[in-house]
């Protein structure tokens, strides 16, 4: 009898994701064969710096996130995915440059966790996108620390002092509460991969807005995003697990929003 791994399949499987995806494919990480994306309008290659404030000093690959590896078969389909083995506090990103369309899009990526167990008592951003911070012209989802479940929320904030209202401290105003899409009970195991996505359009505009899906499923949409946002494309990142702990695949960035069948599709 002939034995084949599955690694043997890995280019006929890629190559059958890609005819099932939608179009408009910007970009697209999978972790099977390497951490650097395999398709990419941009730079596809992973990088990793000793913090986000010291980004100039980023290297190729994950030699500055001792916590963070290539791990070939912990990915979803029994291939690669990024092991964040514990509190990642180093810098692992991609460049968003040509790589993200800033105006409108989607933002694909499977997460593998049980927060309550895993995760250390302290804020989670699995996902990041922006130049600047969490709360100035970005884009992200994250994990609470004090609630039990922890919450899971998205977030989308244009220019800081456009939107805050006051100097009480973002988290402290209902500013920065009022514009989360809030998942009070997160679906989230150790056992089994969940789906998540994020589409946003006319960001910039009076018309900006977004949306938050897991599993394919609509969870809910932002209030209106009419602020600016301030992106520098030669500076933006896709930032990956910031004080996260657990698994990390197959992130893909599109040029326009899925429509929500798309989006149930890419899910499944």
């Amino acid at each position: 009898m002939i034995r084949l791994s599955l690694l043997a399949f890995a280019p006929f499987l890629l190559s059958l994701t890609l005819a099932q995806t939608p179009e408009g494919l910007l970009f697209h990480a999978s972790f099977d064969n390497g951490a650097n994306a395999h398709l990419a309008k941009g730079d596809p290659q992973l990088y990793s710096s000793p913090s986000y404030k010291q980004q100039d000093r980023a290297a190729p690959g994950l030699a500055a996130a001792p916590k963070v590896k290539l791990d070939p078969g912990a990915g979803r389909r029994g291939s690669g995915a990024l092991r964040f083995t514990g509190k990642n506090e180093n810098a692992v990103f991609f460049r968003a440059a040509k790589n993200v369309n800033f105006q409108a899009g989607t933002i694909s990526f499977w997460l593998s966790l049980n927060p309550d167990k895993d995760l250390a008592p302290d804020y989670c951003d699995p996902f990041q996108l922006t130049d600047k911070a969490y709360n100035d012209s970005a884009i992200w989802v994250d994990f609470t620390k004090d609630e039990k479940p922890r919450h899971f929320r998205l977030g989308v904030f244009g220019v800081l002092k456009s939107w805050q209202a006051s100097n009480l401290g973002p988290n402290k105003e209902a500013a920065f509460e009022n514009r989360l899409v809030v998942v009070q009970k997160p679906p989230f195991a150790g056992e089994h991969w969940t789906h998540i996505a994020i589409t946003h359009q006319a960001l910039g505009t009076p018309e900006g807005k977004a949306a938050l899906y897991v599993n394919g499923s609509l969870i809910g949409n932002s209030p209106a995003l009419s602020e600016p946002f301030a992106w520098d494309p030669q500076q933006t990142t896709l930032r990956l697990g910031i004080n996260y702990i657990g698994l990390f695949d197959d992130l893909m960035v599109f040029n326009r929003p899925l429509s929500a069948s798309e989006i149930q599709a890419l899910s499944r």
